[in-house]
């Protein structure tokens, strides 16, 4: 698919598909040429995107419910049949294989269908003789959503079906590196939505501190790094803000002595380099248990080893590249950590050639203290650290600031159990790790972020509670 077929692409303010006040070029990070010209807005647009949500905002909240719900369905149907063509352009701007890119795409079809399903009722609190207690839901107003360029599609299903149910209108900023893919749904749906309902704009990595700070706003969820996160935070400190934050994670597993190896690297190895390791839950640090420690280097060093790593494009690829130049200089920084600190005995080289590609990487004989184990490396590289005694393990496990996901590994269910809950983190995964859905509720502990997000719970975030108490 060439420009032509991709293009042209627009920014979506009032119900209107519009150019950006100027343009950026969007690269491909398998080839590192430009993919396509992306309208960029500027803080004018910004404002205007704004006004039109603050505009829509009475009559949109003012529908039934099952109004709203229609128009979910209606989208999530527009996304799903648009489903080879936006996987294509996900896959040349984000670098995932295209079945994975195929996959995010129903995915987030599948994620507005589920929020469609959903209600917000009136909840009786006390209905007795002498009073009546209602805990009622109402919307809270502009919602800006911010979403990170790792998984561009799912994440934004994360935020935008959840907050147009419960009645808020939306200014949606995908990453300035992925906008492609998130434009052409716009696109896609601009006529099922009222003007100003949604609203998409698209930056240089720019506008994101004017949205959050914007008065007329009056909730930020973003997903993105801890950093980044604590940067909003302050942001909508001023008009205190409503915040969802979605932030970065250093995942550990811990592996009991009781394992199967050959059985449960394959999976342990999914969970870590899924999307070329580019996933908050990813599983980015394991704790293995001596007596199974050189089984487990052995099995996950073959693994990493026959990796077919490639063009999205191409048939057969199972990693892409990293997304951007940054973070592929970053994680060989890592690489480097790696081979000062411990054994590389999987991949540790960027691959020859165009396109910001490394090898999935395998680190043993490392510790703590490791910048590779104490950091969230968010790429294609695993450091697998000993250990003699699971307490100690899960100690150095909680150790870490941000406590985003983790697992544990074991044949003996209740012991996994028993550790799991004293694990300090938002979700503990049971022989398994990295698995959403969109009615399983995910929230972050520590510097991992605030606030929840998918689920019922979710939803929730997305309003306000009001309060009816009346005498008798």
């Amino acid at each position: 698919m060439g420009d032509d077929a991709m293009g042209p692409f627009k920014l979506l303010i009032d119900g209107r598909l519009v150019d950006g006040d100027s343009t950026m070029e969007v690269l491909n990070p398998a080839t590192e040429t430009v993919l396509a010209t992306c309208p960029r807005a500027s803080k004018a647009q910004l404002d205007q995107a704004v006004a039109a949500a603050k505009a829509a905002f009475p009559a949109w909240a003012a529908r039934p419910i099952e109004e709203r719900r229609a128009a979910l369905l209606a989208m999530a149907d527009a996304i799903q049949a648009a489903a080879p063509d936006l996987g294509r352009i996900l896959t040349q701007e984000q670098g995932k294989p295209l079945q994975d890119a195929m996959g995010e795409v129903f995915g987030a079809a599948a994620f507005f269908r589920y929020f469609a399903s959903l209600d917000v009722p009136t909840k009786v609190i006390d209905d007795s003789p002498d009073r009546k207690v209602e805990l009622r839901r109402r919307p809270l107003g502009v919602i800006g959503a911010i979403v990170p360029w790792n998984f561009p599609l799912i994440l934004m299903a994360f935020k935008v079906p959840a907050a147009l149910l419960a009645g808020n209108t939306v200014v949606l900023k995908p990453a300035g590196t992925t906008p492609l893919s998130t434009l052409k749904i716009a696109e896609l749906v601009k006529d099922l939505l009222p003007a100003g309902v949604l609203n998409v704009i698209a930056d240089a990595n720019d506008l994101g501190g004017e949205l959050t700070k914007h008065p007329d706003v009056r909730k930020i969820s973003f997903t993105g790094s801890t950093e980044t996160g604590k940067r909003v935070m302050a942001g909508a400190a001023e008009a205190l803000k409503r915040i969802t934050l979605e932030l970065g994670g250093n995942d550990a597993g811990i592996v009991l002595g009781d394992v199967d190896p050959a059985a449960t690297a394959p999976k342990i190895f999914g969970a870590a380099f899924q999307n070329s390791g580019q996933v908050c839950i990813a599983m980015k640090r394991v704790y293995i248990h001596e007596s199974v420690y050189d089984a487990m280097c052995d099995e996950l060093a073959k693994l990493a080893e026959a990796a077919v790593v490639g063009d999205g494009l191409e048939q057969g690829t199972q990693f892409g590249p990293l997304q951007n130049k940054a973070q592929y200089e970053k994680v060989l920084g890592y690489i480097e950590d790696g081979r000062r600190d411990g054994k590389i005995i999987a991949g540790g080289a960027a691959m020859e050639g165009k396109g910001y590609f490394i090898r999935p990487t395998i680190v043993r004989d490392i510790a703590d203290g490791s910048p590779l184990v104490d950091e969230e490396q968010f790429g294609p590289v695993l450091p697998l650290i000993k250990f003699s005694d699971p307490e100690d393990a899960l100690t150095r496990a909680n150790a870490s600031e941000v406590g985003l996901g983790g697992s544990i590994w074991s044949s003996d269910l209740d012991k996994a159990y028993e550790l799991a809950t004293r694990m300090d983190t938002g979700t503990v995964w049971i022989n398994k790790h990295a698995e959403l859905a969109p009615n399983i509720p995910f929230a972050g502990a520590k510097l991992s972020g605030v606030g929840t997000e998918l689920g019922e719970e979710g939803l929730l975030e997305f309003t306000q509670s009001h309060v009816i108490n009346m005498a008798r």
